[in-house]
């Protein structure tokens, strides 16, 4: 469906908004989508994206500013985010050996038995706005965002 037909402007639109809008509503489609599959599991995708993160880290501890580094969304307030972590014991908080002021963060065996259960859903999911596009269009989509973006 085209963007007009979604948002039904009074008057022809510049194609910037235009593609901006774009953007901003298949952002959106996504994020919705993205919630429904991980409602059910009483994560926030910010939450689900640390998780990501230190499964990343194959057992190596990370700290509070390496994950925030890596955050899609750079806004998450990441000390809110562990902590609900550690709260549903997906995640283990220690302080660092070497530096007592720095704490480290690293998934526990439940974090990643939650991740295996996802990671078909997510793949799923990922595959399902994928479909109609070749591999090269793909391709191009990105170097474009990419682009946009930068």
């Amino acid at each position: 469906m085209r963007i007009e037909e979604i948002i039904k402007p009074n008057t022809p639109m510049a194609m910037e908004k235009k593609t901006l809008l774009n953007v901003l509503y298949t952002q959106n489609v996504i994020s919705e989508k993205f919630n429904e599959i991980l409602k059910p599991f009483d994560l926030s995708p910010e939450q689900f994206n640390v998780l990501r993160i230190l499964r990343g880290q194959k057992g190596k501890p990370a700290n509070m500013c390496m994950i925030q580094e890596r955050m899609i969304a750079k806004t998450s307030n990441t000390t809110r985010l562990v902590d609900k972590l550690l709260l549903k014991e997906l995640v283990l908080r220690e302080v660092c050996p070497i530096n007592r002021r720095k704490m480290e963060i690293t998934i526990t065996e439940k974090g990643l038995e939650l991740l295996l259960q996802l990671d078909p859903l997510v793949e799923a999911h990922e595959q399902s706005f994928s479909k109609n596009l070749s591999v090269a269009e793909l391709e191009l989509l990105n170097e474009l965002l990419e682009k946009f973006r930068n």
